[in-house]
């Protein structure tokens, strides 16, 4: 779910710079809203992800730069999902 949602909310941004501002909101709101309908805190998803509440706020609002590993814990860990990456150059 998380990874269609957020290629078909980002493959369209005509924005400077490739919209990379953008695709990096449209992430942390997906990973927001998901936390959200899974009815987990901030503090439940960190404690499962191995971090803290805090931390998770500033991912969420986009005040913090996520590293991709944690991405990968937060889809994996947090939310029982499946993290894929794709490069196109």
């Amino acid at each position: 779910m998380l990874s269609s949602e957020f290629r078909s909310s980002t493959e369209n941004d005509n924005e400077p710079n490739g919209g990379k501002r953008s695709k990096a909101h449209h992430l942390m709101t997906l990973i927001h809203d998901t936390r959200l309908e899974m009815g987990m805190s901030q503090e439940q998803l960190a404690k499962k992800v191995g971090t803290t509440k805090s931390y998770i706020s500033k991912i969420e609002n986009n005040i913090k730069e996520a590293r991709i590993s944690t991405l990968q814990k937060i889809i994996e860990l947090g939310f029982g999902g499946h993290l894929e990456l794709s490069i196109k150059i």
